[in-house]
């Protein structure tokens, strides 16, 4: 297998300087005496090259000494005396990805750390099953740190103590590490990736908001943590005292948990208490599936429930009318339902806007069942349809109208307000529930061949 250095010869050539000198010249143009293809670029990307050591030193720093940015995901590296090689001869590198490299191996005694890479702001590690006491022994040597990818490497614990951890010290009933980890371990460090990693505990995750205190990026997507609740153990003494889920992360601004376990409207008002947070990612909860809504009324709860954040699931700031009217759905939501059901929040919005009059209807659901003209060619049919029926489901329930199989199928919403200044809108997306298009009863669908490049507007008529 391939040194780094016979990787890059075999790229970018063998001979020459990567800054070749040239002589002074009496006119203003510059000839390089070499092909821009044999210099080596200041972000040097070198994926699934086989890589599994450094290679000569002296001739490694020659051509590596502007390197900025290495991209080495993707190869055979497996001992960590040969990354430690690759950073002292590249100075520069600010930004290194070791991801899918294998690298499980202890630090060895003999490779003991001491800051001194302090141009490296960004280490990506992910699915290299990096061990713990590795990881915080590369914290303590890189003290300009300030980005940090740990995701998909089956951490199902977290322990940022740097001491030796013994079966002992893990609590038999709830498998979390009876160790102190509240310390600082790392103050630059501010953007965290810890997703696709088996932890269960909101108590593990917290262990890095008090090892990183500056954190204000944290992306624990697809972990199965079930609630954010602290989950005291009685078993193991670790009762959390009056500790909060936000305790750990002061500085906290953008916080992703997409499709974790999450279930309940308790932990969207745990996560309304963080105080720095601004932007949130909460999709594919299983409480969405448990709570029928639109997505607009699921937004609007949402909204409503964490006054702090400015962005929800990605796209712009949450403008005030939004926001108030928002607050003023979620009133009159919870103000149909027992006092008991009521959750804090909505004293909270009562002593803002004041107890409101009820609408005509409070329920932000669309009809289940509209009636809809289907048009294929010449004929029509009126027909009564589900509007939580995805586009791919209605498409098979039209093959015996259309005459043609669903795969040959395309099908074109008409609404019946705007069919003069709109016209047709084609239903894309076969996952698509037909309730996003805002479709109701007296509206048309055509259908049409996808062998046919185009349809009119007048055959809406």
């Amino acid at each position: 297998m391939p040194s780094l250095l016979e990787a890059l010869e075999r790229k970018y050539g063998a001979k020459g300087e990567v800054n070749p000198s040239i002589d002074d010249m009496p006119v203003a143009i510059f000839v390089p005496k070499r092909s821009p293809r044999l210099s080596v670029p200041t972000l040097l990307v070198l994926n699934d090259c086989d890589i599994d050591c450094a290679g000569d030193a002296i001739a490694l720093a020659d051509k590596c000494a502007d390197v900025v940015e290495l991209d080495l995901a993707n190869n055979k590296l497996t001992e960590w005396r040969e990354v430690f090689a690759i950073l002292e001869q590249t100075p520069r590198v600010r930004f290194l990805n070791l991801s899918f490299n294998r690298l499980s191996a202890q630090i060895q005694a003999a490779q003991a750390l001491q800051p001194k890479w302090d141009s490296l702001s960004h280490l990506v590690l992910n699915s290299t099953y990096v061990s713990w006491p590795s990881v915080h022994g590369l914290l303590k040597a890189l003290p300009a740190l300030e980005e940090l990818h740990l995701s998909l490497n089956e951490y199902s614990y977290v322990d940022l103590s740097g001491k030796e951890i013994d079966e002992k010290d893990r609590c038999e009933a709830c498998s979390r590490l009876n160790v102190d980890t509240t310390e600082p371990v790392h103050e630059q460090l501010k953007k965290l990736h810890f997703s696709g990693n088996p932890v269960r505990s909101w108590l593990e995750i917290c262990k890095l908001g008090y090892a990183f205190p500056n954190l204000e990026t944290l992306l624990v997507n697809e972990c199965p943590i079930t609630t954010l609740e602290p989950d005291p153990c009685e078993k193991c003494g670790d009762n959390n005292g009056n500790k909060k889920s936000h305790d750990a992360f002061p500085r906290l601004r953008f916080l992703n948990l997409n499709n974790t376990g999450l279930a309940t409207w308790d932990e969207v008002d745990r996560l309304a208490l963080f105080p720095a947070l601004r932007s949130l990612r909460i999709q594919g909860w299983p409480l969405w599936e448990r709570f029928e809504s639109t997505e607009h009324e699921r937004r609007l709860l949402l909204v409503a429930r964490l006054p702090r954040v400015r962005t929800l699931n990605g796209g712009g700031a949450v403008p005030p009318e939004e926001r108030d009217a928002a607050e003023r759905a979620f009133i009159r939501y919870y103000m149909e339902k027992p006092e008991a059901d009521r959750p804090d929040r909505y004293w909270e919005l009562v002593g803002v806007h004041g107890k409101l009059d009820p609408l005509v209807s409070v329920d932000l659901r669309p009809e289940k069942r509209v009636q809809i003209t289907f048009t294929c060619g010449e004929t029509s049919e009126v027909r009564t349809v589900d509007v939580y029926r995805t586009v791919s489901d209605l498409k098979t329930r039209l093959e015996r109208l259309a005459g043609f199989p669903a795969s040959k199928m395309r099908l074109f919403y008409v609404d019946q307000e705007l069919r003069d200044t709109q016209g047709p809108e084609e239903m894309k997306y076969p996952t698509k529930q037909l309730y996003s298009y805002n479709i109701r009863s007296g509206d048309e669908i055509i259908i049409d061949s996808k062998l046919k490049h185009s349809i009119s507007v007048s055959s809406t008529a």
